[in-house]
């Protein structure tokens, strides 16, 4: 039965703008965190992007530990290793800092840590037990959301494929948005990072009615479907991504745009991770998987073929994101759904995201593979507004090949 309310989730508190990571001195002072687990790449690291998160730490009285094994889609490995880190420490704050994949691991290792379970028992809907100890989230990439999203995302190698947890739990107490930690960020991450935003926009205001979303009896969803609040915010982080995704990635000194950027991840990540996300996602974790591509790319490789499915069931919405992105802007005719579908063509097209499954290394014979997967995930499957057998599957694939 479908439910006849909806609830929103998002971070403790959300602090946002330049220079907002020195904010971190003083949380520190406040709740007098003695001993902070940074979790990060050894890339960030040795790029300086980690010194301003230590410099204030530092400065509120925090001594550290590093734990910089993170990986892109990290392994369940890595979790485990991130884990052991803690264990050794013995923190009483985990501060993540980086891309979706570094932010993830740190909210599974707080779980883990606080609940002393296994970095997998938390892979599903729910199955953090409680509150975790003290989580900040710092995104160095404008893409996943993560920071103030309620999931988590690793890789099972041994299965090739990406497996995800999503619980309240998960959400950081602190998601901390410096768009200047992003200036540095490689042109194919912000590309990589950008497209996945805008999958996360478009998927949250195409999701069905939280008022239509059907969970099967014995069933529980992460997810409530769209309505008005998540509607409003996945609207605004579209517009920002017609604007300024393609200046943020293609002019290395345009900071207003990596501004706006920052700002457009974080509202359709408010967005998503109440209302949902569905086919595009349930597609690219068995394709991402197996190719080891990164979760932005996979997204926005497969983002115009699911909205092609999707077409019929979400004209008016589709027509109105065609608007959002810019179509008609200049005198031209009324923006159609297919407008919309051409529109993220032409936006993938232009930062350089692959357009086909056999432009990342993707072989024919591994479509039915992949379908066999993506159809296991069908807690996404109900939040698409339109139906998808197996054969459809399969065909978005090959249209996608």
């Amino acid at each position: 039965m479908a439910k006849s309310f909806w609830s929103f989730g998002t971070p403790g508190q959300l602090l946002f703008g330049r220079k907002s990571v020195a904010q971190l001195a003083e949380l520190a002072t406040r709740f007098g965190w003695q001993r902070a687990l940074i979790v990060t790449d050894q890339n960030l690291l040795d790029a300086g992007v980690v010194n301003s998160v230590q410099t204030a730490l530092a400065a509120g009285g925090a001594m550290m530990e590093v734990f910089s094994e993170g990986e892109a889609e990290p392994s369940i490995l890595a979790a485990e290793e991130s884990l052991k880190c803690a264990l050794d420490f013995r923190p009483d704050v985990i501060v993540g800092v980086g891309g979706g994949s570094n932010l993830d691991l740190s909210k599974n290792t707080a779980a883990a840590f606080t609940h002393q379970g296994h970095p997998t028992d938390y892979f599903g809907f729910d199955k953090v037990p409680g509150p975790t100890l003290p989580l900040v989230c710092i995104p160095t990439t404008a893409g996943t959301g993560s920071e103030v999203s309620h999931s988590m995302v690793l890789t099972d190698k041994a299965q090739q494929i990406k497996v995800s947890g999503q619980s309240e739990f998960f959400r950081p107490d602190w998601a901390i948005v410096d768009p200047e930690l992003t200036y540095s960020c490689p042109r194919q991450v912000a590309a990589d990072s950008g497209i996945d935003a805008l999958t996360h926009a478009i998927e949250a205001v195409t999701t069905v009615e939280f008022d239509q979303l059907e969970i099967p009896p014995g069933e529980t969803c992460a997810y409530d479907g769209r309505y008005e609040l998540t509607a409003a915010l996945a609207e605004r982080a579209i517009r920002i991504c017609g604007r300024y995704l393609e200046p943020a990635v293609l002019e290395e000194n345009n900071f207003q745009a990596k501004d706006q950027m920052a700002l457009a991840a974080t509202l359709a990540g408010m967005a998503f991770s109440n209302s949902g996300v569905a086919l595009v996602h349930a597609l690219e974790y068995p394709m991402g998987g197996e190719l080891h591509c990164s979760h932005g790319l996979g997204n926005g490789l497969l983002l115009p073929y699911v909205m092609q499915f999707n077409i019929e069931s979400r004209r008016d919405t589709f027509a109105n994101i065609a608007e959002w992105l810019g179509a008609g802007s200049a005198g031209e005719a009324e923006p159609t759904a297919e407008d919309a579908v051409k529109a993220v063509e032409r936006l993938r097209e232009s930062i350089g995201i692959a357009h086909r499954i056999r432009d990342i290394g993707g072989k024919e014979q591994q479509l039915q593979s992949f379908t066999e997967k993506a159809m296991k995930i069908q807690r996404l499957f109900w939040l698409n507004p339109r139906p998808a057998s197996y054969d459809d599957i399969y065909e978005i694939y090959r249209a996608a090949f």
